[in-house]
This record gives C-alpha cells, sequence and structure tokens, in this order.
C-alpha cells in the first residue's frame, strides 16, 4: 500500500484551496482527500457550503475514494462527511457514503442509517443501509455495543425483509446482515433462502451462514464449496472462514487451484482460521511463483494470523519484504 506524505508541500496549502482543487480539478487529487479527515469545525462547515456545488460525478467520485481510503488506512477518519452525504441529492453519492461507514461504532448512526433502509426512494442507497446496519449487529454480538442497541436494528431487518414489495437487493442486504443475530427466526429465514429457485437468494443464505458461525451450516458450506458456479464456490468458502473449524482447511486448500476470485476468497478465509496447517499453506503459496497472482492475499492472511497471536513461525516475513 503506497504511503502519503502528510507533510507534503501539497498538503500543507490552504483548506479551502484544498477544497477547491478536490471538487473541481482533473484528474482528481487523491492525495487531497486526506485533508478531509478529522476536519475542524470551521473546515467542516466550509466544506458543507461548497461540496452541494461539486458536480454530481464529482461528488460521488470523491466519496467512493474516501471509501477506497478507509478499506486500507485505519487512521483516517471521514465520518462527519460520509453523514453528511447520507442526504445528497444524488443516490450513488448516498449509497457510497454509507459503504463507507462500514465499520462505523457511533450509535447515534443507527437511527438515520435505519430511516434510510425504510425510506429512500433508490433501492441501492436502501440496500447499502441494510449492510451497513449488519456491523452493528455484529458489534453487538460480539459484546462490543450494549445488546439493546441491536435490538431496533433486528427488528427494522425483520421487517424490511417481510415486506412483499422489498426489492430483491434490500432482502438480500438485510438477511445477510441478520445472520449474525442471535433472533429465533433467523435460521429459519436463512433456511427458507437457501431453499428458494433464486440464485441470488440462494447466496445470500450462504454469507448469512457464515455471519452466524453457527457450526450447523458447516455441512451446506462445505456442499457449496464445490457448486459449479464460482460465486457460490467464493460465497462458501467465505462462509466457511466465519464458521472455522480444521474441518474446512482441506477444503478450502483445495479452492486455492479454482478462479482467481475464489482462491482469493479461499486464502482469505484461511487466514481467519488459523493453526499451523494453515501457516504451511500459505507459507508454501508464498514459495510458488506459480501462485504469484495469490502472493498478496497469502501474506495479507499471514498477518492476519500474526496479530491472532499463537505459537507461529514467522519466516515468511523475510520473503514479504523481498516482495514489496
Amino acid at each position: 500500500m503506497a504511503t502519503v506524505n502528510f507533510m507534503s508541500e501539497e498538503t500543507q496549502i490552504p483548506f479551502l484551496t484544498a477544497l477547491d482543487r478536490i471538487l473541481t480539478a482533473d484528474p482528481l487529487p487523491i492525495d487531497l482527500l486526506y485533508r478531509l479527515s478529522d476536519l475542524s469545525d470551521k473546515d467542516f462547515a466550509a466544506f458543507q457550503k461548497k461540496w452541494p456545488e461539486a458536480a454530481d460525478e464529482r461528488r460521488r467520485v470523491v466519496t467512493q475514494h474516501m471509501v477506497d481510503i478507509c478499506e486500507d488506512n485505519f487512521v483516517v477518519d471521514f465520518t462527519p462527511v460520509f453523514v453528511h452525504a447520507f442526504k445528497d441529492a444524488n443516490p450513488f453519492v448516498r449509497e457510497a457514503a454509507l459503504n463507507g461507514v462500514w465499520d462505523a461504532t457511533d450509535t447515534t448512526l443507527i437511527a438515520p442509517i435505519i430511516e434510510m433502509m425504510q425510506t429512500d426512494e433508490s433501492d441501492g442507497v436502501r440496500a447499502a443501509a441494510a449492510a451497513a446496519l449488519a456491523h452493528y449487529v455484529l458489534l453487538a454480538e460480539w459484546g462490543q455495543l450494549p445488546r439493546s442497541s441491536s435490538k431496533p436494528i433486528v427488528q427494522a431487518l425483520l421487517t424490511e425483509y417481510e415486506k412483499e414489495e422489498t426489492a430483491v437487493p434490500v432482502k438480500r442486504a438485510a438477511l445477510e446482515a441478520l445472520g449474525a443475530a442471535h433472533h429465533p427466526r433467523v435460521e429459519g429465514l436463512i433456511s427458507e433462502a437457501y431453499q428458494s429457485s433464486d440464485f441470488d437468494m440462494q447466496l445470500s443464505a450462504v454469507f448469512a451462514m457464515g455471519n452466524s458461525a453457527n457450526t450447523r451450516w458447516l455441512g451446506t458450506v462445505l456442499s457449496e464449496m464445490e457448486h459449479p458456479d464460482a460465486d457460490m464456490r467464493a460465497e462458501a468458502a467465505r462462509a466457511a472462514g466465519f464458521i472455522g473449524g480444521s474441518d474446512v482447511v482441506d477444503a478450502l486448500a483445495n479452492l486455492i487451484v479454482d478462479e482467481l476470485e475464489v482462491a482469493i476468497t479461499a486464502v482469505t478465509a484461511l487466514g481467519m482460521i488459523g493453526g499451523h496447517r494453515v501457516q504451511e499453506i500459505l507459507a508454501g503459496l508464498l514459495d510458488d511463483e506459480e501462485a504469484e497472482a495469490l502472493h498478496e492475499a497469502a501474506s495479507e492472511a499471514l498477518e492476519e494470523l500474526a496479530l491472532l497471536g499463537g505459537d507461529l513461525s514467522f519466516d515468511w516475513l523475510a520473503y514479504d519484504d523481498e516482495i514489496e
């Protein structure tokens, strides 16, 4: 990942000048987007005034680039900008803004996100809102938020899922978000979706199985890892990573020679499971010149294992340094 020099001359220009370039310059100066992190009250007020003056496509592109930055950089905080964009006139901007709060812990965002899921005119925005709520459900289940904070979320997701008029993309996102919820109706909804004739709903059912981390779905997930469709194999591999257990390691290892998207998902899932067998598989990938397309994913998975701790060998680090 490229490192941005926060002390460069370009990032020390006056904020209003930087903002003008962000909103009008061609091409978009990506480095300047970091100036939208941790804004002072004065700078945020200036941003709010100038933002609607930018073209629709520029607002969308800026928002999406901030989302991309957030996925790789945990230091920046664009949350106020994303929340401001919740009410943007352009639905694609609203959708991107919701994607940007995927790791938010601020419970004051729950109510406006629920409202967007329920009332926004765009199905894409409503689906993104349901997906954004999934993070809060997970945090509550993990004990990182009060369990009570997820109750209105789960009820809203259930209500939206059960409406006949709810668009399929919104239903899918709602079901996936519900996967982690300890609610008596969730298992039944997952089963019904998995048994439906709609392949997209089946994909979301497998996704929800993974989010549940419930071993009762393990047999189904293992079976779907042999599905003829690559999208289903990838979804099953992801679910296997969340459910975990030594039973899935060999099945995931078999997917390493699958199509690239499936193989990368399998490598990532292995990193979530951990253990010496997994470390051997991932380290072996780094030694395999023919698996160069998987080297980055394998390195990141090994880093995940290192963060999890345990009695692991880190000989792979020397190799990782060589390939950067």
